[in-house]
């Protein structure tokens, strides 16, 4: 009669010496992954939190060869203070007209049809970025 085993013999099969690496791997990855989506957690969080003024311009019209109506909304802190730079071009590319637009009220939301002066007729209106009166450009 044959001795029927129930079980591989032992090391034979098994990967002892890989396992122990694998799991060692597995953890140092774990760890790894875990500071990875702390870092770009609070890096988020800190670009969010972080914006004093965020604006941006909702439509624009062309009135006539020399105006441009821009309407621009800011979003701030209440207590905020600064100013965003709007710039319009013509069909080449070229600019023709610039203005920085103040804002000092205390809200926390200003929505503001402005009016631009233009050197020829403008195709174009861009919003080149605000910046708070403590110096940070948004």
């Amino acid at each position: 009669m044959t001795a029927v085993r129930e079980a591989p013999p032992e090391n034979r099969y098994g990967r002892s010496a890989d396992q122990r690496a694998d799991r060692k791997l597995k953890i140092i990855g774990s760890v790894l992954a875990i500071a990875l989506l702390g870092v770009l957690g609070w890096i988020g969080y800190d670009y969010i939190a972080g914006q004093g003024v965020s604006a941006e311009v909702i439509k624009f019209k062309v009135v006539s060869d020399d105006r441009v109506e821009v309407h621009l909304e800011v979003r701030k802190d209440r207590d905020a203070k600064g100013y965003c730079t709007i710039r319009s071009q013509r069909e080449d590319g070229t600019d023709v007209a610039r203005k920085d637009f103040r804002f000092d009220e205390d809200t926390d939301r200003i929505d503001r049809v402005l009016s631009l002066r233009t050197t020829s007729r403008a195709t174009s209106v861009e919003l080149l970025g605000c910046t708070d009166d403590g110096g940070a450009s948004r």
